[in-house]
């Protein structure tokens, strides 16, 4: 079956495909093996696909069965990332998890992966590396604007002031 869908410009109509559960099912397979996803992220994409909510949760039970789908690895791969990579802290981590419908009880087993001396260590960089980069003479607002940066990259406030304190940064 297909429906048409007008584009931003509303000038031509772009033809969407709703896809079979077979075909669907093959096309989620290797959604699946190129990069670990939630189930959120696959039941969305089968929705885009054109698949009725039966048949969506059909396929997502058999991505589970031959385990292409599996959340606590997902979680996992999800805090490994953004920590080594994106050097972010563990309540940005969980926001983004929370908002991939993963449980906290999953979020939580997966978090208590990073280890603590590696996570202060990444703070001490993380505020080191900003510092190069603020221009503020005045220390308060110096202090200031480098706990604000530090706890925008989700890194708790307590942590925070104890590296800064422990290093001597500012």
């Amino acid at each position: 079956m297909i429906g048409l869908i007008r584009n931003i410009a509303g000038v031509e109509p772009i033809k969407k495909v709703k896809l079979d559960k077979r075909t669907a099912l093959k096309k989620a397979e290797h959604y699946c093996a190129y990069q670990e996803r939630s189930q959120q992220e696959v039941r969305n994409k089968l929705y885009d696909w054109g698949l009725w909510p039966n048949e969506v949760e059909e396929v997502i039970s058999e991505l589970i069965g031959t385990n292409f789908l599996n959340e606590e690895r997902f979680a996992s791969a999800y805090v490994s990332g953004k920590f080594k990579i994106k050097k972010w802290g563990k309540v940005k981590i969980k926001q983004g998890l929370k908002l991939k419908k993963i449980t906290d009880r999953m979020i939580l087993t997966a978090l208590n992966t990073i280890d603590y001396d590696e996570y202060l260590e990444t703070i001490r960089y993380t505020a080191e590396k900003k510092l190069g980069s603020i221009t503020e003479k005045d220390p308060y607002k110096k202090r200031y604007k480098l706990i604000t940066y530090l706890m925008s990259k989700g890194f708790e406030n307590n942590l925070i002031i104890d590296v800064l304190k422990s290093n001597n940064l500012p």
